[in-house]
């Protein structure tokens, strides 16, 4: 029974020995100082105890050496802390280039993910291990907290906006996946599982079209979208579109009516699809409709991905079904 008894979670991430060593640390001295403060007041409630009534104790202006000694040296404890603790924050919050992309959207009470290839899971997230793994979400009611005890990772999932982070599994096995922040009556019951598994089972799982399979990936499913929704009829790639060309607009520089610049990342296309008129673009008029409360977080989340597929030129508007539907129907609908 003793064995099994743990202080902290497996560590089970890349980031989780740091975050760890950084905890002890904290631990260590706040223990520490702790057990000094606790221990110098017995002593003086002993050494200076009242002996004799009424007798005098002579004043004393202090010493500045001493004074100088007891905040100086928790000012230097102090930003050891800060400063270790910003070099794994900001590792925590800097995922390497090559991480495989993982989006996850939360709601009373599951979380769903969605992987690249199409895969959809509720309450249960399968990795590989050894691959940095980046996630975006969102959440579709209110404030949720994507919680990996094993990988030390938490983030919330904030309603209207995406949120990322990353981690990198080390040991293959299930772990648990909890919602850190209230959410409602049954809050204790959001909870899952990450599964990491062996690259190779991983990419059979992948391929598998039992349980959540699907034959679209989250481009292709995000193309039709487009489709359905008209939007190639004014975002396509000749001089007359009413809209401006989707290909190359995914991590671009975007020139804003007042001469600001904005990066054209997921919740820069997330705003111009539900809030267009927030986010015209400098030179263009502001026609385009919302679609506000007509499209799901899954659905947007799809839409991005295949606007970000643009930028390599392997799909682009107004080609393949998308101008198949403009020559049927050149007045394509809205929705």
């Amino acid at each position: 029974m003793i064995s099994r008894f743990r202080l902290l979670p497996e560590a089970a991430s890349t980031i989780a020995g740091s975050v760890d060593q950084l905890y002890w640390f904290i631990a260590a001295i706040s223990a520490g100082f702790s057990f000094a403060v606790a221990g110098m007041i017995l002593f003086f409630v002993i050494r200076y105890r009242r002996r004799e009534t009424g007798r005098e104790h002579p004043e004393s202006d202090g010493v500045l050496s001493l004074e100088i000694l007891w905040s100086g040296i928790p000012f230097l404890i102090s930003m050891v802390m800060f400063v270790w603790g910003a070099v794994v924050f900001l590792e925590m919050r800097t995922p390497p280039a090559d991480s495989m992309q993982i989006f996850a959207v939360g709601k009373r009470w599951m979380w769903k993910v969605q992987h690249l290839e199409g895969r959809r899971e509720i309450n249960e997230l399968h990795i590989p291990v050894g691959r940095p793994v980046k996630i975006t979400m969102t959440s579709e009611d209110v404030i949720h907290s994507f919680f990996v005890p094993a990988f030390r990772v938490k983030q919330d999932a904030v309603p209207g906006r995406y949120s990322e982070f990353w981690f990198e599994a080390t040991k293959t096995g299930e772990y648990h996946l909890f919602c850190s922040e209230f959410c409602g009556t049954q809050h204790a019951r959001m909870i899952g599982k990450v599964v990491v598994m062996e690259p190779a089972d991983y990419q059979a799982w992948l391929g598998s079209t039992e349980r959540g399979g699907s034959r679209l990936s989250m481009a292709e499913a995000g193309e039709e979208a487009f489709v359905e929704l008209g939007c190639a009829s004014c975002h396509g790639e000749g001089d007359g579109s009413r809209g401006p060309s989707l290909r190359g607009l995914a991590g671009s520089q975007i020139r804003m009516p007042d001469g600001t610049m904005r990066v054209a990342d997921a919740t820069y296309l997330r705003q111009s699809i539900l809030q267009p008129l927030a986010v015209v673009r400098d030179g263009w008029d502001p026609v385009m409709p919302s679609f506000q409360g007509q499209l799901t977080e899954d659905r947007v989340l799809e839409l991005i991905a295949y606007i970000n597929s643009l930028e390599s030129g392997d799909a682009a508007s107004g080609v393949s079904p998308v101008a198949e539907a403009i020559e049927e129907n050149e007045e394509t609908p809205w929705m």
